[in-house]
């Protein structure tokens, strides 16, 4: 590859402050488990601030990721969570610590999937092992939690426009602080990021972007961008940047354990560095660099943010960097449990692992979903499935592996997602895009417009519905009812249990038109999955239980939605037992459908003489399917005119829910058969 003209000569960078090559032997500590103990962190133990970092030598900073590695190490094995993206982000984020001017200058996290370390260097070390657990610290920067965290996220691509609507915000008031974002080649890919690169060559704004390659977001990147970024890197050659800030094009430096040469199956012709992509659109663009080597990151970093107008640093990174099988598996290490309580007593051990190993253990819904897909495939071939970015999280390994031509990973891109799906149903396809809930939010103008409006036979498997632990408010999945029975020709169903969710998809997947199977995550009830498939009847509930005398004076209908079924049904047992007051007939119904509701079943009850109702749903109240019950009894219903029941909506308050475990979320909803019981006695007394 020849010398860019555009570019000046490569003997005018500036040499490194430290030899980095004698130092790059420190960065390679690497581990291969998990310490159950807290380790010896002495110099980590000594950073209070971001600004304690000040004083350190380079060497010293080196020393600090080695402990700060291992710390997170430790950490992990006491709280899980998120693992390899942390892991390979310790160097640079040790850097950025040290070089800005923290809280006032601005770091922007993308995703928050790596923004442990920046935890720990933040003044909550010793609170890193309450992560993900209520009452303790979130999943992902929080802005209520430290004035570090300077943006709030959850989902993906956001931090380039929240980088450049402080920046423009700081030029604004005459104030000249550092704004610096941090967003992965995965989260580059959504549309978010590209909106926001462009704006800010419109807005010559101060905005120094840094992108983390590392080939994956939770997955291995895919698609043209991937591919873009893999052929900088294999041109062997690097945009340098010179002591006063200019490009300079070099060979890059043959780093070891670095080489992605192969990194995609197709080899093509490698453009010219000055074409790539970001400085086409008018970037100033330098890199690729190694983002594990701090003495080259301290050299490029303090440049470049001292340059004006908006600035990318490409730097590359191993994902599960210092810990050996991460790095061999970046996919399975992307999030891990907390390691479970040792057993001492090894004939307790045996027992344990004998008791384990007889118990077949419940599917996941995800697994429901994945055996489903690949069970109609089998005998449909019109069946399509497109997922944005979430093969594993959504239970699609296997059907990707059987039907490759039939599976459409599009990257983080919720938005495109939704009306590739409208472009192919036009053609006499069925697509199903399966999505999680939260990240539907993203695609509902598409979905609106794109999909329902046309009346497209689209099928979406929406995973993750409800309340989802610890990863908290911001992966909640709580207001998928609201948003999708507003919209005319959708269809939502909710299934009690993993038997029920496969053949919902089932009907609605043979249902012509918009469709929504919606149910959470983690494992089921333990429901055996009947075959064959059926074909439920469209809007039809079912009666699961009548508890009580039929001449109780007091006749409840208790209508549940979705996995709330089970809860209903062990809160009806419970009041029987109580024999409350002077007796009372509990009607338990799975309702099975949001949208359309069985009115038929609600018109029977009612001339049965009920006299209260109560609707049962992991769902925001406001707008929920309580409300839909509630809006057909006033606005439609013969029978409520003449027997007009007390009624109260059970579900989770306006308010966002804080992370802890499923449980402990329930609980403080009180949607836990002890909360649910508690509401039910009100509303009979």
């Amino acid at each position: 590859m020849q010398q860019s003209p555009h570019f000046p000569q490569s003997q005018s960078v500036s040499a490194p402050a430290v030899d980095s090559a004698a130092q790059l032997s420190n960065l390679q500590q690497t581990y291969t488990v998990i310490p159950r103990v807290r380790p010896d962190t002495p110099l980590l133990d000594s950073i209070a601030a971001p600004a304690d970092l000040n004083a350190l030598t380079t060497a010293q900073l080196i020393t600090l990721a080695d402990e700060l590695r291992l710390f997170l190490l430790y950490s992990a094995g006491q709280s899980g969570g998120h693992f390899g993206a942390n892991l390979g982000v310790v160097e640079l984020t040790i850097a950025l610590h040290h070089l800005l001017d923290t809280p006032q200058d601005q770091i922007v996290w993308d995703v928050g999937h790596q923004a442990y370390a920046h935890k720990v260097l933040t003044g909550r070390r010793d609170q890193l092992a309450t992560i993900r657990s209520k009452d303790g610290l979130t999943a992902f920067p929080e802005r209520a939690e430290s004035v570090y965290d300077t943006f709030g996220v959850g989902h993906s691509s956001t931090s380039i426009s929240a980088g450049l609507g402080m920046s423009l915000a700081l030029r604004y008031q005459g104030r000249t602080q550092t704004v610096a974002c941090i967003i992965g080649d995965g989260a580059m890919t959504g549309g978010m990021a590209f909106e926001a690169m462009n704006d800010a060559v419109q807005q010559d704004a101060d905005l120094l972007v840094i992108l983390n390659d590392n080939d994956m977001s939770i997955s291995c990147s895919i698609g043209g961008f991937s591919r873009h970024l893999a052929m900088l890197w294999e041109s062997g050659y690097q945009v340098d940047i010179s002591d006063a800030g200019e490009p300079v094009l070099c060979q890059r430096p043959d780093m070891q354990g670095f080489d992605r040469r192969k990194r995609h199956k197709e080899m093509r012709d490698v453009p010219q560095l000055e074409d790539n992509l970001f400085k086409a659109i008018g970037f100033t663009y330098f890199g690729p660099f190694d983002g594990h080597n701090i003495p080259e990151l301290l050299r490029v970093l303090s440049l470049a943010k001292q340059m004006k107008g908006p600035v990318l640093v490409h730097i590359y990174t191993t994902k599960g960097k210092g810990f050996a099988p991460a790095e061999l598996d970046p996919v399975g290490y992307h999030a891990i449990s907390k390691l479970p309580v040792e057993v001492k007593n090894d004939t307790q051990a045996v027992a344990t692992e004998k008791s384990v190993s007889n118990t077949k253990p419940a599917l996941k819904y995800s697994q429901v979903f994945g055996q489903f897909l690949c069970d109609k495939a089998a005998e449909d071939d019109k069946l399509l499935a497109i997922t944005p970015a979430m093969e594993e999280g959504s239970g699609m390994i296997d059907f990707a592996r059987q039907f490759p031509e039939r599976f459409f990973d599009v990257a983080i891109a919720e938005q495109h997602a939704v009306t590739l799906a409208a472009g192919m149903a036009t053609q006499g396809v069925k697509p199903v895009v399966a999505i999680y809930s939260t990240f539907l939010q993203r695609g509902y103008d598409q979905l609106i417009h794109d999909v329902a409006l046309q009346n497209l036979d689209v099928m979406f498997a929406i995973d993750r519905a409800g309340l989802v632990g610890e990863d908290g408010a911001t992966h909640a999945g709580v207001f998928d009812f609201a948003f999708l029975r507003c919209v005319p020709n959708m269809l939502i169903a909710a299934p009690k249990d993993e038997n029920e969710c496969y053949h919902l998809l089932n009907t609605c997947y043979e249902y012509q038109g918009c469709t929504a199977v919606r149910y959470p995550r983690g494992v089921g009830t333990g429901a055996v999955i009947a075959s064959p498939a059926q074909t439920y009847n469209v809007g039809e509930a079912v009666v699961e239980s009548v508890l009580g005398s039929d001449d109780a004076p007091k006749k409840l209908a208790l209508l549940a939605f979705g996995t709330m079924v089970a809860t209903a049904q062990q809160a009806a047992e419970s009041l029987i037992d109580d024999n409350i007051e002077s007796g009372c007939q509990i009607h338990v119904v799975n309702m099975r459908w949001v949208k359309p509701l069985d009115t038929a079943l609600l018109e029977k009850l009612l001339e049965q003489g009920v006299t209260h109702i109560a609707t049962l749903e992991e769902h925001m109240i406001m707008g929920g399917a309580g409300s839909a019950v509630n809006e057909y009894l006033l606005n439609e219903s013969p029978a409520f005119k003449n027997n007009r029941p007390a009624i109260i909506n059970i579900g989770i308050p306006d308010r966002f829910v804080a992370h802890g475990s499923q449980a402990e979320q329930m609980a403080d909803c009180g949607l836990d058969v002890k909360g649910v019981v508690r509401q039910l006695k009100q509303l009979l007394s």
